[in-house]
C-alpha cells in the first residue's frame, strides 16, 4: 500500500467502526452479527472484525451470539459534554422551565437528518422509548428538528427533504412538499408544534436557541402527553407554555453572550 493510500484506509476504518457503534440504539440494544451487518451495510466478515475489535477495547460485550454496547461508550461523548458550554448553560434553564410548566423539557442540536438530545429534564415518562442525553430522532418528525431545519440554509434543508419524509404514526406531515411549507411557517412564527407525529399520545412545542451573533445553535422544547379526555387543541397547549419557553431560550442566549 502506498503512503498516500494509507490515510484514506485509516479514515474508512474509523468511519466503519463508528458506524457499528451508532447502529445500536434503544430499539436495537442487543443485536446478532447479521443484524449489525445489515444495519451498517457491511459484510458479515467486516462487521465481525469491527465488533470483535470493539469487544477487545471494552466498548462492546457479547455472549457469543448477541452484541451489546457497554457503558464505556459514554466516554466517547464525555469529553464533549464536560467541556461544552451549551449543555452546561441549558440544563439549569430547563430545570426552571420544567418546574414552571410542570412538563418535560429538552434541548437538542441537529446532526445530519437527526436531532441529538444534549440536555433533558423529565417530569414523568410519556414515551415508550426512553429519552436521555445522546438520544436521536428524525428531525423531520420532531418539533425541535423542524425548528432547527427551518433555520438551516436551503441546501441542508434540501438534503433532508430529498431523503424523503414519512410520518411515523400516520398523522400530520408525510411528504416533503408539506414539510417544506411547514418549515417556512415555523421560521416566520418562531416556533414549531408537533402533535402525535413522533408517537401517539405525545405533543410538543419547540423554539430556536440563538447565539449572540444570531445563529441558531440548538432548540428547546416542552413535551406533553395527550389523553382521550385532554381538552383543547395542540395550538392551545402550545400557547399555554410558549411564553415560558421563549423566555427560557432568551435566558440561554444571554448566558451564551455573557460567557464569550
Amino acid at each position: 500500500m502506498s503512503e498516500q493510500a494509507a490515510p484514506t484506509a485509516s479514515v474508512q476504518s474509523l468511519a466503519r467502526g463508528l458506524a457499528v457503534i451508532s447502529s445500536f440504539d434503544a430499539e436495537h440494544a442487543s443485536m446478532t452479527l447479521s443484524e449489525v451487518a445489515a444495519r451498517t451495510n457491511l459484510s458479515r466478515a467486516t462487521a465481525r472484525r469491527f465488533l470483535l475489535t470493539l469487544v477487545d477495547l471494552g466498548y462492546v460485550r457479547t455472549d457469543g451470539k448477541h452484541f451489546e454496547l457497554t457503558s464505556k461508550v459514554l466516554q466517547l461523548g464525555y469529553a464533549y459534554l464536560s467541556s461544552a458550554t451549551l449543555p452546561q448553560l441549558i440544563e439549569p434553564v430547563l430545570e426552571e422551565l420544567s418546574a414552571a410548566v410542570h412538563e418535560s423539557a429538552s434541548a437538542s442540536i441537529l446532526d445530519g437528518s437527526d436531532i441529538v438530545y444534549i440536555a433533558r429534564v423529565h417530569t414523568r415518562s410519556i414515551m415508550r422509548v426512553g429519552i436521555s442525553v445522546g438520544t436521536r430522532f428524525p428531525a423531520a418528525n420532531t418539533s425541535m428538528g423542524r425548528v432547527l431545519l427551518a433555520h438551516q440554509p436551503a441546501e441542508i434543508q434540501q438534503e433532508v427533504l430529498s431523503a424523503g419524509v414519512q410520518s411515523m404514526t400516520g398523522l400530520g406531515i408525510g411528504d416533503a412538499a408539506a414539510l417544506r411549507e411547514e418549515l417556512e411557517k415555523i421560521r416566520a412564527q418562531g416556533y414549531a408544534v408537533v402533535d402525535q407525529e413522533l408517537e401517539i399520545g405525545l405533543r410538543s412545542v419547540a423554539v430556536p436557541v440563538f447565539s449572540a451573533d444570531g445563529t441558531v445553535v440548538a432548540a428547546m422544547n416542552v413535551s406533553m402527553s395527550v389523553h382521550p379526555n385532554t381538552a383543547g387543541t395542540a395550538q392551545d397547549a402550545a400557547q399555554a407554555v410558549l411564553p415560558r419557553l421563549l423566555e427560557a431560550a432568551q435566558q440561554v442566549r444571554e448566558a451564551l453572550a455573557a460567557s464569550r
